[in-house]
């Protein structure tokens, strides 16, 4: 009964597949989806010189699909893609290869539901490969690749001052991004200042960065209540940055011969990450602004009452480090327990103003010495790192590193 119900469902999405081997047919057969359509682009080299524009609304249950014949066999260059627009929603871009310009495709405001996976982008000169607003949007199995100009792979915005909201970012790879000067060469970029005490309550996980190097922030959060979890970083010399914004988590993350992760803000927990051959592996900022009390937003927001726990950072060339900054506001109330911290420079240097800050419970061995860490907040014994630390592969078909601790 289960396969005749499978051939049937499946027969059907068969009946209401239409092929086209043009732009002008692809843009023909778009402007007439209706839910549950699947829209076929035949293989082969397409040059687009106007927007590919979609509106139309699909269901949960019968998405439009917007594919190519064969994952990959589709290349679109140009000077233009698919531009998501409002109240386009269950809209599925799949398969394709990206090599038209930069800032080509876009989702604006008031799009829903849609999702970018298995396509391969490889867009050149300024701007962002991938543009996302509007709300509850999934970009997943994509490859982002050679970048070589100011902007960034992913952007996220909004509308007014609400972040997008509810986005799943996960399984993707991110690969060799080379460094620009200046600022705007993030890999991801989550928001802007103007959005950063709006929730998105979005989740990035799985992800693979690889040879990111646009700038000095790789991940840059600039908005609140995030979930970024099991993503690994290697040979990127650049951070995973909480900019703006507060209550985000960070956890499950492996980090490899990169500057780690620096935090601003308030309220965040980061725990259960890995960092090894980092420098430094944590960095607490030293705030230049309290926006509680009306710092502007694209201040660095003193870090207030963030827990830093059970994270297991090894032979780092820094472990965990506060800058020094004139007039710095330091950070109040962070909690940093639990954690283990073996080999490599002093566990800890803390150079700002620190006030209200709890040590418990921390392991540091064959390190730097404690640095400045208070001597009742660790002890100095061999964690035996290895046999209780295991970088693992996930389940098959993920991309990506978790950390047991056994």
């Amino acid at each position: 009964m289960k396969n005749l119900l499978f051939f049937l469902f499946f027969g059907v999405l068969a009946g209401r597949a239409q092929t086209v081997s043009s732009l002008s047919a692809l843009q023909a057969a778009i402007d007439k989806a209706a839910p549950g359509a699947v829209v076929i682009l035949a293989d082969g080299v397409y040059t687009a010189g106007a927007a590919i524009t979609v509106s139309r609304q699909g269901t949960a249950a019968q998405p439009i699909v917007i594919r190519a014949q064969t994952i990959g066999g589709v290349e679109m260059k140009g000077e233009a893609g698919f531009s998501i627009l409002s109240p386009a929603s269950y809209i599925v871009i799949q398969g394709f290869k990206f090599t038209h310009r930069a800032s080509r495709a876009v989702m604006a405001a008031g799009t829903s539901h849609c999702r970018w996976t298995h396509n391969l982008f490889q867009t050149p000169g300024n701007g962002e490969d991938l543009l996302l607003n509007g709300s509850d949007h999934e970009v997943d199995y994509n490859s982002f690749e050679h970048k070589d100009a100011m902007g960034r792979f992913i952007a996220v915005r909004g509308e007014g001052r609400q972040i997008a909201q509810r986005l799943h970012i996960h399984h993707n790879y991110f690969f060799d991004q080379k460094p620009q000067k200046g600022n705007g060469a993030e890999t991801l970029q989550f928001g802007l200042s103007g959005f950063s005490l709006s929730n998105s309550n979005s989740i990035v996980e799985y992800n693979v960065f690889e040879e990111c190097a646009g700038e000095n922030e790789l991940i840059s959060v600039k908005a609140s209540q995030l979930t970024i979890r099991y993503n690994t970083i290697r040979n990127c010399p650049a951070q995973l940055t909480l900019r703006h914004g507060n209550r985000s988590s960070v956890y499950g993350n492996y980090f490899t011969h990169t500057p780690g992760l620096r935090i601003f803000g308030d309220d965040h927990i980061i725990f259960s990450n890995y960092f090894e051959n980092c420098d430094p592996a944590i960095m607490v900022g030293n705030g230049d602004g309290e926006v509680a009390d009306g710092a502007q937003l694209t201040a660095h927001d003193r870090p207030d009452r963030v827990v830093i726990a059970c994270n297991t950072l090894v032979n780092n060339v820094s472990n965990i480090v506060q800058m020094g900054r004139v007039n710095g506001l330091g950070a109040t109330s962070v909690k940093i327990a639990n954690n283990i911290i073996e080999g490599g420079g002093p566990a800890a240097r803390i150079a700002g103003p620190f006030t209200g800050g709890v040590w418990s419970g921390n392991i540091i061995f064959a390190t730097g010495g404690a640095g400045d860490m208070p001597s009742g907040g660790y002890e100095n014994v061999d964690p035996r790192v290895g046999l209780g630390v295991v970088p693992h592969a996930l389940a098959a078909g993920e991309v990506g590193w978790g950390v047991t601790v056994l």
